[in-house]
């Protein structure tokens, strides 16, 4: 009888025990290798700081191969992930039908990041009222420069204040020089109509909702390509390792638009020999219709983080995410480590993102990206921006570049396509 209570007993107190131990390793899945080592951090960190018996494991999978691996598991319900790391363009494809994320509209206000993180940001995983996802980077656009060429040349970039002084300074740059004041890229169609107030899609789902705008933009880049003011990378993409070790290498162009990630990230990494021979400033201004210069910068992509739906660890991934996104370190590491400025105001007055940076010229980079903060954009989520982004990329951008189509033709042709296509990539 003593030995039958005994076990009992046993057997109570090892449930006991096994209620506060995790039931499984929080599953992790990041959208590159780099983020990768920086949330294998996290998780060490978050183990020192919050929870030593806290387990994780963390999965990496390239930026297009992500959403297919996603809509895989959550289809088949095999080896789901409880957090996911997505890029804010290819979030659209999950919101043809039932959204397969978490609600987190009333965790955010009870942990008060509805008024911590940049206003702009907050509705970048919205739709239809609810919140999906938290974003990680502000994705402030600025203009890269090369500061030694510009030195070299005689170019002042704080007269660079529109776009129209910076075409003129850039047809001198071609006619004396030989070299492009701007690689091209088809991303700059959704960034440079942000800078203008307007977006691929309406707040009503609309498509291209300002055509005006949308021609100018894209007349405004087929005009920078016949002058040779700017030019074209290799394989058309800013993105592409071969940009940087080519023209940017070479110094064949001199400038380049990108988030705050883009020169954290990209830039440092393609171009190290480069260190302190870059700049950063504010985008040129538009001239808008009514007389008014448009806002000085703009926004594009950005990761975020996500609870999967079907998770049985809600509560312990979203945890995990509010520490990431809320802790000191997190957000100085996540800077300092070369990945992106972070979106959560408080982590602005850490003076180690406000230093010089030896990589933009000893430049405050991040007291820059502060003060534009105010005027970034916010983003319309729609279940068809990726295929937006992805059909002017892949079809359209080197036919209007080379002249093949006008803007018109090109803004007519995506339009028609768009409100046929079905949601989704």
């Amino acid at each position: 009888m003593k030995l039958r209570h005994t076990f009992a007993g046993l057997v109570v107190l090892g449930l006991v025990l096994a209620g506060t131990v995790q039931a499984k390793p929080l599953d992790i899945w990041i959208s590159s290798f780099q983020d990768q080592l920086y949330y294998e951090s996290m998780v060490e960190l978050y183990k020192a700081k919050v929870d030593k018996a806290f387990e994780a494991k963390v999965q990496s999978f390239g930026f297009r191969e992500m959403p297919e691996k996603l809509a895989v598991s959550i289809k088949t319900g095999i080896n789901p992930p409880d957090v996911v790391q997505l890029d804010e363009v290819l979030f659209g494809a999950f919101l043809g039908g039932e959204v397969p994320f978490a609600d987190l509209n009333a965790r955010i206000k009870k942990a008060k990041l509805d008024k911590d993180i940049a206003k702009s940001r907050q509705s970048l995983f919205a739709y239809k009222g609810k919140t999906y996802g938290i974003p990680q980077s502000l994705s402030a656009m600025v203009l890269y420069y090369r500061a030694d060429l510009f030195k070299e040349l005689g170019i002042d970039p704080a007269t660079l204040t529109t776009w129209d002084k910076f075409v003129a300074a850039g047809k001198t740059v071609v006619e004396d020089h030989g070299k492009s004041m701007i690689a091209l890229d088809p991303t700059y169609l959704g960034i440079l109509l942000r800078q203008r107030d307007s977006d691929l899609f309406g707040r009503d789902g609309s498509v291209f909702p300002d055509r005006e705008a949308a021609i100018e933009v894209l007349g405004w880049m087929q005009k920078q390509m016949e002058s040779r003011v700017g030019m074209v990378p290799e394989r058309a993409s800013i993105f592409d390792p071969l940009f940087f070790n080519s023209a940017i290498q070479y110094g064949e162009v001199l400038t380049v638009v990108g988030a705050d990630w883009y020169g954290l990230d990209m830039l440092q990494q393609f171009t190290p020999d480069l260190k302190g021979k870059w700049g950063a400033m504010p985008l040129p201004a538009w001239k808008l219709p009514d007389g008014r210069l448009s806002r000085r910068t703009s926004t594009f992509a950005g990761q975020g983080l996500l609870i999967n739906k079907a998770s049985k660890q809600q509560d312990a991934a979203w945890k995990f995410i509010e520490f990431v996104i809320t802790d000191k370190e997190s957000n100085a590491r996540r800077f300092l480590d070369g990945n992106s400025f972070p979106a959560y105001r408080p982590a602005w007055k850490d003076e180690r993102l406000l230093q010089p940076n030896e990589f933009f010229s000893n430049q405050k980079f991040g007291e820059l990206l502060v003060r534009l903060a105010p005027e970034v954009p916010e983003v319309v989520s729609h279940p068809n921006r990726a295929k937006a982004v992805f059909l002017f990329q892949e079809t359209f951008f080197t036919s209007l570049i080379y002249g093949e189509l006008k803007p018109a033709e090109v803004l007519d042709k995506m339009k028609t396509m768009l409100e046929a296509a079905e949601p989704g990539l």
